[in-house]
């Protein structure tokens, strides 16, 4: 199993707006400098964010990029189907027909069960992770 491009990269822009801090903006360059994504391709993936609701834009001299609602508010298994999709979608046998109208396993198929239980696996683990979890605790200096 892989994860996409578009995940890594969105998720780790994601979390470069949560660092910045509550009620910090932050550019489409920053983030791309920081990220070490192309511009084009950083307002690609935070146009994403910002339609899954987990960012908002400003724009002008002050412009840029803030988080939506708080870090531990967003759930990253909402996240991960903003960026990528599930696993397994209802339709997902329908995409693997070949060139005929209907999959030939539809009827006995035991990979659909195996599908799902790695969705559910996946989703197990992720149902209770929030972008808080993912932000480090600021270290503390005596």
């Amino acid at each position: 199993m892989k994860f996409s491009t578009q995940e890594e990269y969105g998720l780790r822009c994601l979390l470069r707006i949560a660092r910045a801090g509550e009620g910090a903006s932050i550019t489409i360059a920053e983030i791309g400098e920081a990220e070490g994504l192309g511009e084009a391709n950083a307002a690609k993936l935070l146009r994403v964010l910002r339609i899954g609701g987990f960012i908002t834009s400003a724009r002008g001299r002050d412009g840029g990029y803030t988080l939506a609602r708080r870090p531990e508010e967003i759930g990253l298994l909402d996240v991960f189907a903003v960026l990528g999709g599930r696993l397994v979608e209802e339709d997902f046998c329908a995409g693997y027909a070949g060139t005929r109208p209907k999959c030939v396993n539809s009827v006995d198929c035991t990979l659909i069960s195996l599908w799902r239980m790695i969705q559910g696996a996946v989703d197990g683990a992720l149902k209770d992770v929030t972008l808080q979890d993912l932000i480090p605790a600021p270290v503390i200096l005596p």
